[in-house]
């Protein structure tokens, strides 16, 4: 985890950007109560909408989930409540740039694999395996026949599976 003086920061900058006010909007408007989480997040329990089937997502400094605050608190799901902080902190840094740079990101991720979050760089920098997305999908046949696409995601010879396996 980062030190507290990046949780006060990415507070503060996400307010000043305005996506943790949108963050509190759209919990709010959804019937979601908002509690205090650690490190500087907020934390909409009972969000009750299907979009997104995500059980939580975050905008701006708001952990939106479908669960209660207490759930996604639990020590089981620390890595759970990292990934989605560190989201908070791209927040941080992209403002409402963030959106259009996100869906951007996942469908490249989908012109690539089957998944939104496999390769898209907001989620592997957020930590895949926390955010339990899989770690690694085989590359569509469109971009296993291009060379510069295989340069592109370093399987220069040709495996869409890690080494050794």
């Amino acid at each position: 985890m980062a030190g507290r003086g990046w949780h006060v920061t990415r507070t503060v900058l996400t307010a000043l950007n305005g996506t943790t006010v949108i963050g509190l909007l759209i919990a709010l408007s959804t019937g979601a109560r908002v509690r205090r989480g650690r490190h500087g997040v907020l934390i909409a329990e009972n969000y009750r909408l299907r979009v997104p089937p995500a059980t939580c997502f975050t905008v701006g400094s708001v952990i939106i989930t479908k669960r209660t605050a207490e759930w996604l608190l639990a020590e089981e799901r620390a890595r759970l409540l990292a990934h989605e902080s560190r989201h908070a902190g791209q927040y941080a840094v992209l403002g409402p740039l963030f959106w259009p740079a996100y869906w951007l990101a996942c469908a490249w991720s989908i012109a690539l694999t089957t998944s939104y979050g496999v390769r898209n760089w907001f989620e592997r920098n957020a930590g895949l395996a926390d955010g339990h997305y899989p770690e690694d999908l085989p590359l569509r046949p469109w971009a296993l026949r291009r060379p510069w696409a295989l340069r592109m995601f370093g399987r220069e010879d040709g495996r869409t599976t890690p080494p050794g396996t």
